[in-house]
């Protein structure tokens, strides 16, 4: 049996079309504020703050990945530049032989906090000041309600738009 679907409504509709636009400029504006005032790239800040949240300042590579919704390789080559600069070093895993670990070092502690009022200041600038008068909590309710359905970017993803 064939369920009959509702049109979208028009503010339906807007949302839709200006979501996809609205986070790619989100996601460029708060990496060319990291890059210009910081050198950084705004997946090297996410490494960092992932790791700076993780017990003992680690994670494992492919759970840093998840986090950073990031390919493992892309992720591993973040680690790599990290590492050479000595804000992160790469160990194996304890209990997995295969598998190997970021470990935040106190050095990259202290990038990230250099880093941190930086990013703040561009989250504000091109993000929340623009939602005011809206629910914050039942917007973020929302938005982790729909990335917990998502799909991982192990499955296919489109070729335009790579998951790296």
């Amino acid at each position: 049996m064939e369920t009959q679907q509702v049109p979208l409504t028009a503010d339906e509709e807007a949302v839709l079309r200006s979501l996809g636009p609205a986070m790619k400029v989100l996601v460029r504006a708060f990496g060319a504020d990291l890059l210009r005032e910081q050198g950084m790239s705004s997946t090297e800040y996410s490494v960092l703050m992932f790791l700076s949240e993780a017990p003992d300042r680690t994670l494992r590579l492919s759970d840093l990945a998840n986090r950073c919704q990031q390919s493992l390789s892309a992720v591993s080559r973040t680690v790599g530049r990290l590492e050479t600069s000595g804000l992160v070093r790469r160990e194996q895993a304890a209990h997995d032989a295969r598998s190997f670990n970021a470990v935040l070092t106190d050095a990259g502690l202290s990038r990230l906090q250099e880093a941190w009022p930086t990013h703040v200041a561009s989250v504000r600038r091109h993000l929340i000041d623009n939602l005011d008068g809206l629910d914050l909590h039942a917007l973020a309710a929302a938005f982790e309600h729909i990335a917990s359905q998502g799909v991982p970017c192990d499955d296919p993803c489109p070729p335009e738009d790579p998951c790296d």
